[in-house]
């Protein structure tokens, strides 16, 4: 593997890994109502995007960790748009 190739490794993971918590966080709270609402829609918007490209160049790393990172900003996203459910 070449340090390109490792670097890029990192970063992906480490973009995917940050929105774990996050996401755990709302499923065992329930709680979005310090989640700004702004910064989720432009960072799913941004993970589109960023999906779009990786599918243009045919680069299966840029698609497969904006993905990821897609899917689970778009879950938290989905959790702040929907009627706040305290957990029973």
């Amino acid at each position: 593997m070449t340090p390109v190739v490792i670097l890029g490794s990192l970063a992906a993971i480490a973009s995917t890994v940050s929105f774990a918590p996050q996401a755990i966080k709302i499923i065992r709270t329930r709680q979005t109502k310090d989640i700004s609402l702004g910064m989720y829609a432009i960072t799913v918007t941004a993970f589109a995007l960023w999906c779009a490209y990786g599918v243009m160049l045919g680069q299966w790393p840029l698609i497969a960790s904006n993905s990821i990172c897609l899917l689970l900003s778009g879950f938290i996203l989905v959790m702040k748009l929907l009627p706040c459910r305290a957990k029973g």
